[in-house]
């Protein structure tokens, strides 16, 4: 049976569809068939971070009416396969949330799991997003507002009956004005899945429009969504540790001045 995980936030830029495109890639890995949706219709990133924009068809299309679901899923990094949002002010005055339960009913018979990354908050499109999946992810930063806006979210879920999986703090920066991992699993009444560091990787990646876990898959946030895809699936995950020959090395020779 598939699995439907929907990815969700209190707030927006915490790191939502970052750890999303990155997950799609990291189960495709372990040879699921993994369909990642982009159900972000107004503020649509996935296919930036997955370097997949200007495609022809997209999920725009597919909720104006103006094209089939089949004809916008495509072929992305790692073997996942992405159905873009698109990006279209014309679309979005067309666009019919209604029309997304048939979309999702081709999805689901054509992956093992469908990943949904919902827009954040709780507008009317992040509540289609949420109630379309049997399972959740909360992603949310250590941070005191950003936990209270996943509180909300987590409320919400309940609510409408789907199973939260975990949450996921993101950026992670050992600093003492965060909260512990203890005190939001307190708050939220949610285990924490996975602990996501702080990592300048996450930006060079995206500026080269790459997944992280494909371009650095020996930095400390691919080891982490990595190893995340593999509890999910109950796969074994053996980190990938950095070359530290490798650096010190570069390090003697830029003192010496080798090339």
């Amino acid at each position: 049976m598939t699995r439907v995980i929907t990815v969700a936030s209190g707030k927006g830029g915490v790191g939502k569809t970052t750890i999303t495109a990155n997950l799609g890639v990291a189960l495709a890995t372990y040879g699921e068939e993994v369909i990642v949706l982009d159900a972000d219709v107004a503020m649509a990133n996935l296919e930036l971070i997955l370097g997949m924009e200007g495609k022809s068809v997209t999920l725009h299309d597919v909720l104006s009416g103006d094209a089939d679901i089949e004809d916008a899923i495509y072929e992305g990094p790692g073997g996942v396969k992405v159905v873009p949002a698109g990006i279209s002010l014309e679309g979005l005055r067309k666009i019919k949330m209604d029309r997304l339960e048939n979309a999702l009913e081709v999805l689901v018979e054509r992956a093992d799991i469908l990943l949904i990354d919902a827009p954040a908050g709780l507008e009317k499109d992040a509540l289609a997003a949420i109630a379309a999946a049997q399972e959740m992810i909360l992603i949310t930063t250590p941070e005191v507002p950003s936990i209270s806006d996943a509180l909300k979210t987590k409320i919400i879920a309940n609510r409408l009956g789907v199973d939260i999986l975990g949450v996921v703090i993101n950026r992670e920066q050992h600093d003492k004005t965060f909260l512990t991992i203890s005190e939001i699993e307190t708050i939220l009444e949610v285990p924490v899945i996975a602990v996501i560091p702080e990592d300048t990787e996450v930006s060079r990646a995206a500026a080269f429009g790459e997944p992280l876990v494909i371009k650095n898959p020996k930095s400390p946030t691919s080891n982490s969504v990595m190893q995340l895809g593999a509890d999910l699936i109950g796969e074994e995950y053996q980190p990938i540790e950095p070359d530290k020959k490798g650096v010190i090395s570069k390090l003697v020779e830029g003192l010496l001045g080798r090339r």
